[in-house]
């Protein structure tokens, strides 16, 4: 078992089946490494250990499933994704109490599918960030370099996944909280399309934007999650009515002659020159490889930001309408009536960031504003969800740095409007519903960058097949330090 953290689930399958590793055995395991590396990380925010053990037990007592490569294997996830009787904070001090008392949609299938839940990880309160500073407990830090942020929401989830913590992670992506922090710590990171997977039991922020996916160390590891998370769900309206074919049956497959596009747009002024150059290599690699590369103009993506900033923080205002000091989580006690009740609640409940979201949802709401600025940013974001249609009439898949830097050192970035600036390239898919996910694909000083792939909606299959022949030509070392790689 030396080492089993840079092993992938098909290698941890094996050994769970041939008896040579227990699933108790994993996940103690699994604890072993969170206790050494969690000082510099601190990338969870509870631990399951009693009830993971004790589940670890029950799996090895009805034998691993030979056939269900997930069988046995400890994760863990993000904790705006409820888990009953596990706490579930949204990285809020308005949740800090907060013990849900049902499973999310993806919580219950993970565990149909004999995965062990290791804890929930850290993230930017109620999803609102790009850095994971926002979390009103704690500072999650890079697996690569602990003086950089792990990029965000989903921070502690790909922080953990890239440090070896857990061999997965679920996160949420709502603007690339899934693939920009996956692209900060060298890990694959899937947004799959919109209505792919339910929200039942996700904590809202954006509800027409936000979606799960799974973080993993590779692309295969990837689609095997995905697998297990799909499908239709009637609590979640919202959900696709669509098959769920095998994520995995294309992985493998030659791409030659694949019509594979990238937009000028994505690699403008603006774009960190190591960024540049590590999507141009990324290009040739693809040629060899056999595929047409040629670009293409996505022409209403820099509309992206403010109609996302509209639009989000318009949903996240009635979202967290919920959260009012009566019904659970925090309330205040310095109150002397209703009205009180509410406004100090939420002032002493919500970090900076949420609220500053929530008056620009307002102000986008108000009679005043509505058509000047929520019905346009509507108007605008069917016009890139067009842009996007034209592009995929001619080519199967697109192709686009995930971030346009690299990570940044923690508490450099304080100006909001640059911080949102971190999202520019990942939140027209998001806008467009659209699959994407990011793979490795270089280093600027040390640091991880990744590839964006970007597909036709419910063609995931296609992004694994693309990404996975990427993955095996490129060959980029994406072992940090902490797990025996790159010093």
């Amino acid at each position: 078992m030396a080492e089993w953290f840079n092993q992938s689930i098909d290698e941890l399958h094996e050994q769970l089946v041939s008896g040579e590793l227990t699933a108790e055995q994993l996940t103690r395991a699994v604890f072993e490494r969170i206790e050494e590396t969690e000082g510099d990380l601190q990338s969870f925010l509870a631990l399951n250990k009693e009830q993971a053990l004790a589940q670890a037990r029950a799996i090895d007592e009805k034998g691993i499933d030979p056939d269900n490569v997930l069988s046995g294997i400890p994760m863990a996830l993000k904790d705006n994704i409820i888990t009953k009787d596990l706490r579930t904070t949204a990285a809020s001090k308005m949740l800090y109490n907060f013990d849900p008392i049902y499973d999310a949609t993806v919580t219950e299938k993970l565990a149909e599918a004999g995965t062990v839940l290791i804890g929930k990880t850290n993230m930017d309160e109620f999803a609102m960030g790009s850095s994971t500073e926002t979390s009103y407990f704690q500072k999650t830090t890079n697996a690569w370099n602990k003086d950089y942020v792990p990029g965000g929401s989903s921070g502690g989830s790909a922080a953990a996944v890239a440090a070896g913590q857990v061999p997965f992670a679920l996160g949420s992506d709502t603007g690339g909280s899934v693939r920009q922090p996956a692209s900060f710590n060298g890990v694959v990171g899937m947004k799959p399309t919109y209505g792919r997977v339910s929200r039942y039991g996700l904590i809202a922020f954006s509800s027409s934007c936000d979606q799960i996916g799974a973080i993993t160390k590779n692309v295969k590891d990837n689609a095997h999650v995905l697998n297990a998370i799909c499908g239709e769900d009637e609590r979640d309206y919202t959900s696709a009515s669509v098959d769920v074919p095998d994520f995995t049956a294309k992985i493998g497959q030659s791409i030659e002659g694949m019509k594979i596009a990238y937009p000028k747009e994505y690699l403008a002024d603006g774009i960190d020159e190591d960024v540049r150059k590590s999507v141009e290599a990324a290009i040739e690699v693809f040629k060899e490889l056999g595929a047409t590369v040629e670009e293409v103009s996505l022409p209403h993506s820099k509309y992206g930001l403010p109609v996302y900033y509209i639009q989000a923080c318009a949903e996240a205002t009635s979202n967290l309408s919920r959260f009012d000091g009566i019904r659970y989580g925090y309330r205040s006690e310095n109150v002397n009536n209703l009205e009180e009740l509410y406004v100090n609640t939420r002032s002493e409940g919500f970090g900076d960031e949420v609220k500053r979201r929530i008056m620009l949802g307002t102000f986008a709401l108000s009679s005043e504003n509505f058509d000047t600025h929520f019905t346009k940013a509507g108007q605008v974001r069917t016009s890139i969800k067009q842009d996007f249609e034209k592009v995929f009439a001619d080519y199967d898949l697109i192709i686009a740095p995930t971030t346009p830097t690299p990570a940044f050192k923690l508490g450099d970035v304080q100006d909001p409007v640059a911080m949102y600036m971190c999202d520019m390239l990942t939140i027209p898919v998001n806008l467009a519903g659209l699959p994407g996910m990011t793979v490795p694909c270089g280093f600027s000083n040390g640091l991880p960058l990744g590839l964006q792939f970007i597909g036709k909606p419910f063609d995931e299959a296609t992004l694994y097949q693309a990404a996975f022949a990427y993955e095996q030509k490129a060959q980029i070392d994406t072992m940090p330090a902490v797990r025996g790689g790159q010093k």
